[in-house]
């Protein structure tokens, strides 16, 4: 039975913490933008790190993700130098960006809602 704070989760949290602050402060390529670190998935062996980021100013096209995206994978080494250097680990785990649209649907979840909440006021 797997532990409630297991290992990995730990160190997910660890490495969401000091990228989103790497992120905000130490990157200045254009095409990331503002973004933040909503997540951090750790494999067990500790090799790889799936991290999943937000972008917060506007998206106006699935091409503005791919190049945050880009930019960071670009950035994916300068990034982990800097996690070995803030964190006590033998390995640091090779990042892999991906964007997530939970934000996203949770904005739509709420218009629709609100359209319904509108529907029921009329009916009244």
């Amino acid at each position: 039975m797997a532990r409630e704070f297991s290992r990995t989760s730990r160190i997910g949290e660890v490495i969401m913490r000091e990228l989103a602050q790497m992120i905000q402060q130490e990157i200045s390529d254009p095409r990331v933008g503002m973004v933040t670190v909503s997540h951090v998935n750790v494999t067990s062996d500790l090799k790889y790190a799936k991290v999943y980021v937000t972008k917060l100013d506007n998206v106006e096209s699935e091409q503005d993700i791919d190049e945050c995206l880009q930019g960071l994978s670009h950035a994916a080494g300068f990034l982990r130098r800097g996690i070995a250097k803030r964190v006590e680990l033998r390995n640091i785990p090779e990042l892999r960006f991906f964007y997530d649209k939970s934000l996203e649907h949770g904005f739509h979840m709420d218009e629709l809602i609100a359209k319904a909440n509108i529907g029921l006021a009329d009916e009244e």
